[in-house]
């Protein structure tokens, strides 16, 4: 698990020199295309519209086993041959798994394109999940989760911390699984998830680079467009029931310093050109944490020195409900109680007095100067991009985000503050740290893969 900032790709506009084009074959799948002419390369991207939230209890970490299977094998390309000929054509290529979605990419020389797209769309088609692959494979899973979380004890808290904030809505489940799902998948459990997710029309492929949207857009339609749609199940509306009081939990695991995490119930962007409060709550979380200038690394971590680290984050564009989260570690000799106090005593004087307009100017050219950089890099063109189309949000939308951003006010993000940083909304979790045991040496697994 990654600090909770960075749980929040950067604020990522992902525009870059050429217009997005945008269109649906005739199966029902969506092809995204963001002309970038800087260099001879591009990124291709297949997103699947099912993560983690669609998984049923007793097969939780199912969309991230059955992201392991897509590497091993079709009908007419053995195992390991996929990641054999990537490499061999010069390219790179992995996956991710996220609560909303699973993706693969590849990252090659333009003219390596159609190379892409004709492993991808085979193995969309193809897969072959043996029961001899799987029970190899789930356990490299099992292996991942024992070293990403369960060796982790700030993992550990984020983990139950979710499962206690959200009360109904799938994301209490943990992207990987829990470990007794795991140890009681069978390779059928994957195989239907394949056969109910896996298809064309519920499928969006974006690529960026150096191309031509018309080339990549015929070339979708030879290799992915023959491709017969079939409709996934129904999704049912989850909607998380309102909290009826703050949460709390203390996680007792091995650690040598003692960890918080506060969490937040926020909105997510749902109707991006009417929406105003979660693009006040990207500023406010510039104005908490980001540098040296921010309030709760100046207040916390340097002027009062009861933290060594303590940081916000909050993702904006999500199928589901939103989290505004802080997480800090207290200095030595300082406790997690006088740790909350500070936290919450910079959230009551934000709350009362506001920003000001010096204030909010900065945090708006951070935040925007970030948004430039990552313009430069083509892999996160096309991950925002894929985003928000799985999210049903437009290419426009992103396009517009820093317009949106540069529209907040200090009025706004106040607001923000006081509406949704409450005690009603919020939840806690506290690491009291135990001993540290000697770990057993493990032997080394290959194949762990990516997951958000």
């Amino acid at each position: 698990m990654r600090r909770i900032c960075g749980f929040v790709l950067a604020l990522v506009v992902g525009s870059a020199q050429a217009a997005v084009t945008d269109v649906t074959l005739d199966n029902g799948m969506r092809v995204i295309v963001q002309e970038d002419h800087r260099a001879p390369v591009m990124v291709s991207q297949v997103w699947y519209r099912a993560g983690s939230m669609d998984e049923f209890n007793g097969t939780t970490g199912v969309a991230h086993v059955l992201e392991h299977m897509m590497f091993k094998g079709t009908k007419t390309v053995p195992p390991g041959e996929f990641s054999k000929k990537i490499a061999a054509a010069g390219g790179r290529e992995n996956a991710f798994t996220s609560r909303d979605y699973t993706a693969y990419f590849q990252q090659m020389q333009k003219d390596r394109l159609e190379l892409s797209m004709q492993l991808e769309a085979d193995r969309m088609a193809n897969l072959v999940i043996s029961d001899e692959l799987f029970a190899k494979e789930i356990q490299v899973v099992m292996e991942e989760r024992r070293l990403r979380t369960d060796d982790q004890p700030q993992s550990v808290v984020y983990e139950r911390l979710m499962a206690n904030a959200y009360q109904t809505h799938p994301y209490r489940r943990p992207i990987i699984g829990w470990m007794d799902d795991l140890q009681n998948m069978t390779a059928q459990d994957a195989r239907d998830w394949y056969a109910r997710w896996y298809a064309p029309n519920n499928a969006t492929l974006v690529v960026a680079g150096d191309v031509k949207s018309d080339e990549v857009v015929a070339m979708a339609k030879k290799y992915f467009g023959v491709l017969p749609a079939h409709m996934p199940p129904v999704r049912k509306q989850q909607d998380e029931p309102a909290q009826l009081g703050s949460k709390r939990i203390v996680v007792k695991a091995p650690a040598q310093l003692p960890y918080l995490m506060m969490a937040w119930h926020a909105p997510t962007v749902k109707d991006w050109q009417q929406d105003t409060t979660p693009y006040a709550l990207q500023i406010l979380v510039g104005v908490l944490s980001g540098n040296d200038s921010a309030r709760l690394q100046k207040s916390l971590v340097k002027t009062q020195q009861i933290a060594v680290d303590a940081s916000a984050g909050y993702d904006p564009v999500s199928r589901g409900p939103g989290m505004f989260m802080i997480d800090a570690t207290p200095a030595p000799g300082k406790t997690v109680a006088g740790l909350e106090k500070a936290i919450r005593s910079e959230i009551g004087r934000l709350q009362r007095e506001g920003i000001s307009d010096a204030e909010l100017a900065r945090v708006k050219a951070q935040v925007i100067a970030a948004d430039v950089y990552q313009r430069d890099s083509l892999f996160y063109q096309a991950m925002q991009l894929g985003e928000y189309a799985t999210a049903g949000l437009p290419p426009e939308a992103l396009a517009r985000r820093v317009d949106k951003l540069r529209a907040v006010t200090a009025a706004q993000v106040q607001a923000a503050a006081q509406q949704y940083l409450q005690d009603d909304q919020l939840s806690v979790a506290e690491l009291e740290p135990q001993a540290l045991k000697p770990q057993p040496r493990r032997a080394a697994v290959s194949g762990v893969r990516h997951v958000n």
